[in-house]
């Protein structure tokens, strides 16, 4: 299947990119903003699709009635395109329950999404028009795409969040929800439109108090908060996000006396299972990464690279750490990693993570750091 996406480079975009990547017997099709600037690169950008996820549009803007315009001549090219290349693709567009608001956003997607099922009627084509709940997950920008961007990113900086209605209600949908539901309906290519279930349910003052209980468990005491519950894993996994890089590694309290040395490894209140591994000189371990689970590297003997890179990004974030003294780096999700033996002699390194192996879901893809 040749899937284009408008919006690559947003928040769901890249989210729903990096999935995809993953799916067997799918062709990501290029896409570039600079397309709806350019009617023949946007028909021949449509031309090569089977189907069409359009994500591209504005949510904020200083004037909400530019912000509807633009919206809509988004949508508007879009369906020109199609036409001009004489080719009906299967199109998924995101709406919201903003629809149902009365505000400018709220009618541009509204709005588009009955002009995309008008174009679907006179073509023959299969649409999707989703209604979208609040949407978060890592790597969201912080007072743009979610409140829970911003308030992550407030809590994990020093900053103390501004509450002014604890009692708001949030139905929400993680962003890993959010591309495997759209995944599902373009194999089932049928029309109709589509009103996506939130998973996730608190109030405005549950949601912070929730990431200030992660600052003082996880990054003021070094103890992994309880992660039984499907929102507080995901939820911990995307406040772990907006944590600065240069928050690793962090250092063990190495206690030593005449009978040797003794360094505690994790603290946690949560399930998980515990492993080591050895490493020869010159050897590279891992080089893979995962979506949903919570993983610590803690190396206790011997000189070691710890390395990370955001999948769909260039930067590689390099740690050297020396097992005279010891210290642990975690692994965000959605950043491949790997383990350098940087010294002479064998390293010997400690892992825990939050769920035991399992070979039938190992939520485990092999792509290289560098």
């Amino acid at each position: 299947m040749r899937i284009g996406i408008t919006g690559q480079e947003g928040f769901v975009g890249s989210h729903l990119t990096n999935y995809l990547e993953l799916q067997e017997g799918v062709e990501l099709v290029p896409y570039d903003i600079s397309y709806f600037q350019n009617p023949d690169a946007l028909t021949r950008f449509a031309g090569q699709c089977d189907a069409v996820v359009h994500l591209a549009g504005v949510n904020r803007h200083a004037d909400p009635n530019e912000l509807y315009q633009i919206n809509l001549e988004l949508t508007e090219r879009l369906i020109a395109a199609c036409d001009a290349a004489g080719h009906h693709p299967h199109v998924l567009f995101s709406s919201s329950t903003q629809e149902e608001r009365d505000n400018l956003y709220g009618r541009s997607k509204r709005d588009s999404r009955l002009r995309f099922e008008e174009w679907a009627a006179r073509t023959g084509a299969t649409f999707n028009g989703l209604i979208i709940p609040n949407v978060f997950g890592p790597f969201g920008r912080p007072k743009y795409n979610s409140v829970t961007a911003t308030f992550c990113h407030q809590v994990t900086h020093g900053i103390e969040p501004t509450v002014h209605d604890r009692s708001s209600p949030l139905e929400m949908i993680h962003t890993n929800e959010l591309v495997s539901d759209i995944w599902d309906l373009l194999q089932r290519k049928e029309s109709g439109t589509v009103r996506l279930a939130p998973r996730h349910f608190m109030t405005v003052g549950e949601l912070v108090d929730k990431l200030l209980h992660y600052r003082a468990t996880y990054m003021e005491r070094d103890t992994f908060p309880d992660l039984s519950n499907p929102t507080d894993l995901v939820l911990f996994n995307t406040f772990r996000c907006y944590i600065p890089y240069d928050f690793y590694p962090r250092p063990y309290t190495k206690h030593t006396d005449p009978r040797g040395s003794f360094v505690e490894i994790t603290r946690a209140q949560t399930p998980g299972q515990s492993s080591y591994s050895t490493t020869a000189p010159g050897i590279t371990r891992g080089n893979h990464f995962h979506t949903r689970k919570a993983e610590r590297f803690a190396v206790i003997r011997g000189k070691a690279r710890i390395q990370l890179r955001r999948i769909g990004t260039n930067e590689v974030i390099n740690y050297d750490i020396d097992g005279e003294k010891p210290a642990y780096v975690d692994m965000p999700i959605w950043h491949t990693h790997n383990l350098i033996n940087t010294g002479d002699e064998e390293l010997i390194t400690l892992f825990w993570i939050n769920e035991p192996y399992d070979p039938a879901d190992p939520d485990t893809y092999y792509v290289d750091v560098e």
